[in-house]
């Protein structure tokens, strides 16, 4: 859930160097709240498998893989859709042009990076 919503973030970051249309950005918003949303239902079933009686173990693992599946497949087609959709090299070169006049929004792009990673590889509460 929080690689998703890091990539969420910079997904909505990155979005005014390029020239989406009103489907576009619905289109983006449906792939993020729909990876969300499938991670809400992957990790309120793994929760609700967490400790299953012996005899149920296999099942509860099936249940999770399955899940966690979901998510995965989901999440690469959301990939393959972001890649259509924001590979274009007019973009990157107005996301360079912007960078070139404004080299200070560099340090909050720095420090957005370094505050995702401390999100989604920091210590997690217990």
């Amino acid at each position: 859930m929080r690689f998703h919503l890091c990539a969420a973030f910079y997904v909505y970051l990155f979005s005014p160097f390029y020239e989406f249309t009103k489907t576009q950005y619905c289109l983006i918003t449906l792939m993020v709240c729909g990876v969300l949303a499938l991670e809400l239902v992957n990790s309120s079933l793994e929760r609700t498998v967490e400790r299953p009686v012996p005899d149920r173990y296999r099942t509860a693992g099936v249940v999770k893989d399955m899940a966690a599946g979901a998510v995965l497949v989901f999440s690469i087609g959301c990939a393959v859709c972001g890649v259509l959709l924001y590979w274009d090299l007019a973009a990157f070169a107005r996301m360079g042009n912007f960078l070139r006049a404004y080299p200070w929004t560099l340090i909050p792009l720095a420090a957005s990076v370094w505050l995702c990673w401390r999100f989604v590889f920091g210590k997690k509460p217990a």
